[in-house]
C-alpha cells in the first residue's frame, strides 16, 4: 500500500466509508428541495490518487421534450465541468526565463 494512502487525512471521515485502503470524506451536500441535490465525496485510493465522487439528482420537466432538453443541457454542462477539472489537474509546463 502506498504510504500516502495509508494515513488518514484531515478530511477523511474515519468511519465505515474508510475501508479497503481507501479514504473517503464526509458527504458534502447541496440540496434544493424538490428541485435538485448534489453529493460530493473526496476519496483517496489505495494507490494514493485523489478523486471526487459526485452524485447529482435533478427533477425533470413533466413533458418528454422538455425533459430531454434538460438532459441534453445537463450532459453538456457535465462534459464542460469534467473537462475543466481534467485540464486543471494537468501539470503546466515551466516557462524558461531568458
Amino acid at each position: 500500500m502506498n504510504p500516502r494512502s495509508a494515513r488518514h487525512t484531515d478530511w477523511c471521515g474515519r468511519d465505515h466509508r474508510c475501508n479497503l485502503g481507501e479514504h473517503r470524506s464526509d458527504d458534502i451536500v447541496v440540496d434544493l428541495p424538490a428541485r435538485a441535490r448534489a453529493v460530493l465525496v473526496r476519496a483517496r485510493t489505495a494507490t494514493g490518487r485523489d478523486h471526487a465522487d459526485i452524485r447529482i439528482r435533478v427533477a425533470l420537466a413533466p413533458t418528454e421534450l422538455a425533459a430531454r432538453r434538460q438532459l441534453a443541457g445537463l450532459l453538456g454542462d457535465l462534459r464542460h465541468t469534467v473537462t475543466r477539472a481534467a485540464i486543471a489537474a494537468q501539470p503546466h509546463p515551466r516557462r524558461h526565463s531568458r
